[in-house]
């Protein structure tokens, strides 16, 4: 029996730093939406784009300060007609292959099929319009290649940072018949190492990868990054809690008031075992108003100028988002972005509000304005919020919640009179959150949800487009955003901050406007 225990402990011993040498630092977090493809063409959705960024790179990237720096290319040149655009890769960057213990060299031709593939109609990748300006793409050489597009488009070395333009390789897929949804071969800091779908992923350190610290030191730091699935917000912070997560993301109203005081600071018991890191995020928070709904009262600037100016969005941040976020009350484009902040501040007014609903019913003959509010659970307390200051100055708001899939799928056929929603942008320029008021992005074809036209906000919008000059889109940008200030087809609610939460041995795990989860330079300290 002695000798049983004893080669019983020799092997637990054994097991234990076996581990810890195979893996040595784990970062571990939970994604509690699923992730369903590990294909960039397909990284639309957040948990499917903080995987794709660690297994891939793309020809450009973001700073903190969303300033494009080089990935893959390590520098470009652009002409002067702001069309043709000439990349020059980086000679030491690889594709990994897991299964096969191998690395191949990133070439101009990689670039070229992956810009290329998003087109297909047959894979049919919602990434597809970050390409539709692109007129050819012409290899150069294995380091060289010039993409010219159709029409001058200032944003567009921002598209190339999104994880829809990463580079993969064109043997895995057309070759070896590698499938990038479960097979990826990336260049990115970290590799696939296994996943159970719903269950577990795996992503292990990328030996080959390229970047290196100041100290010229090889990333990353970690070895290993254990992601679990688990769809319970709460449960995903008791594991926090516990020690078994390294990181959680956003605030949940399940466990808010446990993290935070009202004014949004981490809690004085917390502050020696939790880092909170927080910073503006690009994504307006919003109520949308179809225009062609059949309620009559929607189609009065005055009711949706009375709706803009009927609740305090300061207090409803206070209380019932712990001060996390800005209230939304200088326009539609959130704070962080050049042409932000320059529409005329929305002012809380009571009285005035009240005034422009009895001027609408006097004129109109309406007894009483009702209207139809569709929102998910998850943003009920904000609705509830709302529709008790609206009443107060004549506007009854009936609250409808519907899970979010049949919310978006409603929106999109123009079937809901008013609905909360968000806009989070896909490259960081404003003309992405302006793109929603142009006329002929009306739904179901693109993303205007509130059928909104205005002739001269179109031809404000198509001159931003061809416009080169920084400062000359800002003043364009300005004066769209005072027109759906002035004419309210949507309400802004606040502009969103990204909030994370970590263990004090959690280093370098930086929060940044587009909320990417970067973990190329993080580092885990023994505790």
């Amino acid at each position: 029996m002695r000798l049983f225990i004893l080669l019983l402990l020799v092997l637990i011993y054994s097991c234990n730093k076996s581990d810890h040498n195979n893996y040595g630092p784990v970062f571990k977090y939970n994604e509690h939406a699923g992730v369903t493809s590990l294909d960039p063409a397909f990284a639309k959705d957040q948990r499917n784009m903080w995987v794709c960024n660690q297994l891939y790179n793309t020809l450009v990237k973001l700073d903190k300060d969303l300033n494009v720096i080089p990935d893959l290319a390590k520098s470009w040149n652009i002409d002067s007609t702001a069309t043709n655009y000439t990349f020059i890769l980086r000679n030491n960057s690889y594709f990994y292959y897991p299964n096969q213990d191998k690395k191949e060299r990133v070439k101009a031709s990689d670039v070229a099929y992956s810009l290329n593939r998003l087109k297909d109609e047959a894979l049919a990748s919602p990434g597809s319009t970050i390409v539709s300006n692109i007129e050819t793409i012409e290899v150069t050489n294995d380091s060289v290649l010039n993409i010219k597009l159709k029409q001058a488009f200032p944003a567009f070395l921002g598209l190339m940072s999104m994880q829809y333009a990463s580079i993969l390789s064109e043997n895995a897929i057309e070759v070896l018949e590698l499938n990038p949804r479960s097979q990826p071969v990336g260049t990115g800091p970290f590799y696939l190492k296994r996943w159970e779908e719903n269950v577990k992923m795996v992503l292990r350190k990328n030996q080959s990868y390229w970047e290196t610290d100041s100290q010229g030191n090889r990333l990353p730091y970690l070895e290993s990054v254990a992601i679990t699935f688990k769809p319970d917000k709460q449960s995903e912070y008791l594991e926090f809690a516990q020690g078994n997560l390294d990181f959680i993301n956003a605030i949940d109203a399940s466990y808010k008031d446990e993290l935070l005081t009202s004014t949004g600071d981490l809690k004085e018991k917390h502050q020696q075992e939790i880092t909170l890191a927080k910073a503006p995020f690009l994504n307006t928070e919003y109520l949308g108003i179809n225009l062609k709904s059949k309620n009559p009262a929607l189609q009065s600037k005055k009711i949706r100028t009375a709706i803009n100016i009927g609740f305090d969005r300061g207090k409803m941040i206070t209380y019932l988002r712990n001060n996390i976020g800005i209230p939304a009350t200088r326009g539609f484009i959130p704070a962080g972005l050049p042409g932000s902040q320059q529409a005329p501040e929305l002012i809380y007014n009571r009285k005035k509000a009240r005034e422009l609903v009895n001027a609408y019913k006097q004129e109109s003959g309406a007894s009483s304005v009702i209207i139809n509010l569709a929102t998910s659970a998850n943003y009920l307390d904000l609705c509830e919020f709302i529709q008790k200051e609206l009443e107060k100055i004549g506007i009854t708001i009936q609250i409808e919640v519907m899970p979010p899939g049949t919310l978006r799928q409603l929106r999109s056929k123009g079937q809901l009179e008013m609905f909360r929603s968000s806009w989070i942008a896909d490259y960081p320029d404003a003309q992405n959150y302006l793109s929603l008021f142009y006329s002929k992005n009306h739904t179901p074809s693109g993303s205007n949800y509130s059928f909104f036209h205005d002739d001269h906000y179109d031809a404000l919008y198509k001159e931003s487009i061809v416009t080169a000059s920084v400062d000359e889109r800002v003043i364009l940008y300005k004066n769209m955003d005072s027109i759906i200030n002035e004419e309210a087809p949507v309400i802004p609610l606040y502009y969103d901050e990204s909030t994370r939460f970590y263990p004090k041995n959690i280093i370098n795990l930086k929060a940044d406007p587009t909320n990417i989860l970067d973990l190329t330079s993080v580092k885990k300290l023994s505790k």
